[in-house]
């Protein structure tokens, strides 16, 4: 098992590890049918706009169980990656899934007007960062190592803090996230925000 840089060809392995851990870390497979709309949204645009802070778990196998079954994502700056989406990324989302249905309807309307980060977590926490892991590379210590490693190249480029948001109902990675040292910033509707300043993860790292 090794933790290596993102590299072309990716995308399906990357992919399809979203859509097996969409559903509050469950498989998602079965509530999002229409293929590649989940990872389209929470994915690619990291991979097409910021693949220098994107990082895949990977054992070597191939084929079968093995290959690619983790990421970590990041931007450095949230602001001018959601503009970057705005202009690059969503416009030819919006017109390949015009016409899902639900339970997939939200992902459409999160395309047609994607929220914000609030401003209040930006402020103090201008990165973000994006995580996923398989169900049997979970527990074995790979999720902290995946985020220790974006941690380490966000300051390596400035970063004064960085955030990610986590469904309430998602409580064992919430749970996972505060272990790591990461603190509720902000509730939104079902999200949690939670981050860590550069000052904090340097003690860490």
């Amino acid at each position: 098992m090794r933790i290596r840089t993102y590299r072309p060809g990716d995308e399906p392995a990357l992919y399809e590890v979203c859509l097996r851990t969409g559903l509050d870390g469950q498989d998602a497979s079965a509530v999002y049918p229409t293929p590649h709309l989940l990872a389209d949204v929470y994915v690619g645009p990291y991979l097409a706009l910021q693949p220098s802070l994107a990082w895949v778990l990977d054992d070597g196998s191939g084929d079968g169980p093995g290959g690619p079954g983790g990421y970590v994502l990041g931007a450095l700056d949230t602001r001018a990656f959601e503009a970057d989406c705005e202009r690059l990324w969503w416009p030819a989302l919006r017109a390949r899934y015009r016409h899902v249905t639900e339970p997939e309807r939200w992902l459409a309307d999160h395309l047609a007007a994607p929220r914000p980060a609030p401003a209040e977590v930006v402020a103090g926490h201008p990165s973000h960062l994006h995580i996923d892991l398989l169900p049997r590379l979970q527990g074995a210590g790979w999720g902290s190592r995946l985020i220790a490693t974006l941690l380490q190249a966000l300051d390596e480029r400035g970063s004064r803090g960085v955030h990610l948001g986590v469904s309430a109902r998602n409580t064992r990675a919430v749970a996972f996230y505060a272990k790591l040292g990461f603190t509720e910033l902000k509730r939104e509707d079902s999200v949690v925000f939670m981050g860590m300043t550069a000052a904090e993860w340097r003690i860490r790292l």
